[in-house]
Formats: structure tokens, C-alpha cells, sequence
């Protein structure tokens, strides 16, 4: 199955055609899944001198990878958790552990796309911004946090009165302007890795969905037309794939993502609604989010949907939230729009940990997966190679599981965010 008709796929220009799996081949590790999670993973490895052989149901990013904001940001919705949890396994370790975790990923991807002399348009420069005096306190406390961890030369308080200097609109009150944090054309990022993967000797295979798994000494997944035995397999299908979930099921629920990307604007309109091409978003628990790509477009996503359900109408849902923000551009035309799956958990902390001894999953980024997922498969590629400290502190984590199936949890988080959503709307009537 092809890509969705989003504004990455149709200007992707890392595409390459892979074959399907139509044999039974051996590798050190077997990896399901092509997105992120899969595809650095598998570098990961390929780079550590491991046989590779990564198989995807449809193409390279076809899911939330190639259908996401584009966003490399240094927000963990679950950094209090991660905290709390961490710190039966890291102690006093804990919180500075965190703090790595908001940034690590962003020197993998800069790292990689220098080496590899991957194309996606990376771009430095984001604005996280405040709709209320209680967003302008959590961001002061975040700058605060920073300069005193030494990021004094990358964040900015910016506030009320210099907020156009920026963006071209009266929606905030302030905003952090963090110049380490990027964006990117996602699909282009993940299919550029996926060459270096194959550069290196490994194998990709698309439309070749794993139907099963079987265990053992050497584990073997099975497709309709093939087979791969391995010495070690890493299940990475985020919220598409339904594998395992004897184990797996009740622990991870989907949340449906909208996008969309206008028509091209003028020069004299990009430079006046976002002059520095920031990436931006609020810092409300539903949230807006939005940027600039390199073609003059504006991408804008929002009003995450927890029932897991596609939008039916998303440029009627997303087209008046864009014109709120910059009136300038009322009227503006829609070329691209389109809806992705994101895994959501409960408490916000990915889920890693092993089915069995060789057997490894990774999943569930609740909306920062562009540079978790890059994190995490360092981090699993490690373990793999006989290092497991950092993949150990995460497969230590107490997860909630409910005994339902994915409608009925979504439906269950659905209402829950329900809650947020008003907190958020009459703390602006505030």
C-alpha cells in the first residue's frame, strides 16, 4: 500500500522502491516495522556490524512517521513520571537522566543527517507559547531550568510586547523560543536512514506484513510469502501493528492525529506571519501545532482526536484554527490533508521491554516520538549488542494496563482528555 496523499509524500525525495519479502532468509536481528523506531534501529544495529533484514507491512513511514507535524522538540509529556519511575532503577540519577532524554535525540538526528548527507530540510529554531499567565509561569520555569543546565545561549523568554517580532498574530501572551530545538521533512528523514541501512548491507523489505512470530532459540517471523530467522527480532510498529497482544494488548491505545499544509504563500506573507521559519506550538494539554516548510507552506495540526477515530472534516476542523491565529492568511487555500495513528500510554512513558529473551519491543510515544523513537533505538540497538543499563531502566517502568480492547481504551482516554480540554478552555475565560 502506498503513502497517504500528505504533504510529504507527494514532495518526498529519499523514495526508493523495496521489494517484498519472497523467501526464507537468516539475520543477527529481525526488525517489524518501518518507521522511525524500526528504520533507526536497524541503522543502529547495521552500523554495530549486525545482519539486518527489517520488514514493513506497507512503505517505508507509511504510518505516523511519515504523517506527523515534523517537530524535534525537547517536551516529554511524561516527564514527571519518567522521574518518579526511573528512580527505582536510577536513584538520585533519575532527573538528570530526564534532562538528557529531552535532547539526546536531537544530537542523533543532526549526527545522522550530517553523515549520511540525508535531504529533509532540517532546520533549527521552535516556540513553545503561552495562552495564559499559567502557561507563561510553567514556560518561566522551564528557562529557568535550562540556563541553569547551561542552555542559556540557545532559550529566550520572549514576552507579550515581543511576541510579533516572531509571529504575526495576538493568540499569546509569551512564548520560549528554543533555538536547539528543529523540524524536519519526517518522511524524508526516515527514508534517508533506510538507504543507510541498505548502504551498510542490511535488507528492507515493504508490503510484507509479519502474520506471526515464533519463538525460540532463533525466533522466526513469518510473512505471507517469506520468512526471516534471527537471532534476536524488535517488534516496532507503534500503534499499527496488532502482534502479540496476548501480551501486549490493553497497554497501548490510538489516538488519531490531524494534519493538513497550505497552498505556497507569498515571500511577503511567510516572512510576515513566522519571519525566523519557527516551528511552533501552545502549551495547552490538546495543543496546536504548526510551521513553516521549505516550500513556503503553512503545516498546521491539531485537536487530537482520543477516540482514535479519522477526522471526517479536517480542513473544516483545522482551516478556522489557522485563520485564528493569522488573519492575515483567512481565505488561505488547503493542497494537502491528511490523518496518522500515534500510540498513546497512560502514564505518558514508552513502553520498552522484552517478550522474551530475544524478543524486543519499543512503542507508545504520546506524540513525541520524532526524536524518542531515535532515542530508543539507540538505546534497544545497545541492549541488543549486551549493554542493557539504559534499556533496563525503561523495561522497569510500572505500566498501566486496562483489560479492554483498543475502542473501548481509546474511549475511556477520550473522555479522560475531555476533562483537559475544558480545564484548558475555561482557564483562558480566566
Amino acid at each position: 500500500m502506498d503513502h497517504i496523499k500528505s504533504y510529504y509524500a507527494a514532495t518526498a525525495r529519499n523514495r526508493v522502491d523495496y521489494p517484498t519479502l519472497q523467501s526464507d532468509i537468516t539475520a543477527d536481528v529481525a526488525v517489524v516495522g518501518g518507521g522511525f523506531t524500526g528504520v533507526a534501529t536497524a541503522l543502529e544495529l547495521a552500523e554495530r556490524g549486525y545482519s539486518v533484514a527489517l520488514c514493513e507491512a506497507n512503505k517505508i513511514g507509511w504510518g505516523a512517521t511519515g504523517r506527523n507535524g515534523g517537530q524535534i522538540t525537547g517536551s516529554l509529556s511524561g516527564d514527571v513520571a519518567m522521574q518518579r519511575e526511573f528512580r527505582r532503577t536510577l536513584g538520585d540519577e533519575a532527573s538528570d537522566f530526564v534532562w538528557s532524554l529531552r535532547w539526546r535525540g536531537h544530537d542523533i538526528i543532526k549526527n545522522r543527517v550530517e553523515k549520511y548527507k540525508i535531504d529533509c530540510a532540517l532546520q533549527f529554531g521552535h516556540m513553545q507559547t503561552a495562552m495564559t499567565q499559567a502557561h507563561m509561569k510553567e514556560l518561566t520555569q522551564t528557562y529557568t531550568e535550562g540556563c541553569a543546565k547551561g542552555m542559556q545561549d540557545d532559550l529566550s523568554l520572549i514576552p507579550q510586547d515581543q511576541m510579533r517580532d516572531y509571529l504575526e498574530t495576538d493568540l499569546y501572551i509569551g512564548g520560549l523560543l528554543n533555538k536547539r530545538n528543529m523540524h524536519v521533512h519526517s518522511l524524508d528523514l526516515c527514508l534517508g536512514q533506510a538507504k543507510a541501512v541498505c548502504d551498510l548491507g542490511g535488507s528492507v523489505f515493504e508490503n510484507s506484513p509479519v502474520e506471526a512470530i515464533e519463538y525460540g532459540p532463533k525466533p522466526i517471523i513469518r510473512t505471507a510469502q517469506g520468512s526471516v530467522r534471527a537471532e534476536k527480532i524488535v517488534l516496532a510498529g507503534n500503534a499499527y501493528h496488532l502482534l502479540e497482544q496476548k501480551k501486549l494488548g490493553g497497554k497501548l491505545f490510538p489516538a488519531a492525529l490531524s494534519n493538513m499544509a497550505t497552498e505556497p504563500l507569498s515571500q511577503e506573507d511567510a516572512q510576515a506571519i513566522n519571519p525566523h521559519k519557527l516551528a511552533v506550538y501552545d502549551s495547552r494539554f490538546v495543543l496546536d501545532y504548526y510551521r513553516l516548510t521549505e516550500d513556503n507552506r503553512v503545516m498546521f495540526g491539531g485537536g487530537t482526536n482520543y477516540s482514535g477515530r479519522d477526522s471526517q472534516d479536517i480542513v473544516g476542523e483545522l482551516l478556522p484554527l489557522l485563520e485564528r491565529t493569522f488573519p492575515r492568511l483567512k481565505g488561505i487555500g488547503v493542497d494537502y490533508s491528511w490523518s496518522g495513528t500515534d500510540g498513546i500510554i497512560l502514564n505518558r512513558i514508552p513502553q520498552v521491554g522484552r517478550l522474551d529473551r530475544n524478543i524486543f519491543y519499543v512503542q507508545g510515544y504520546s506524540g513525541h516520538g520524532i526524536a524518542l523513537s531515535h532515542i530508543l533505538a539507540e538505546i534497544t540497538a545497545e541492549a541488543i549488542s549486551g549493554h542493557t543499563r539504559e534499556f533496563d531502566v525503561f523495561e522497569n517502568v510500572r505500566h498501566w494496563h486496562l483489560p479492554v480492547n483498543r475502542t473501548m481504551g481509546s474511549l475511556m482516554i477520550a473522555i479522560g482528555m475531555f476533562y483537559y480540554t475544558l480545564r484548558d478552555k475555561l482557564s483562558q475565560l480566566g
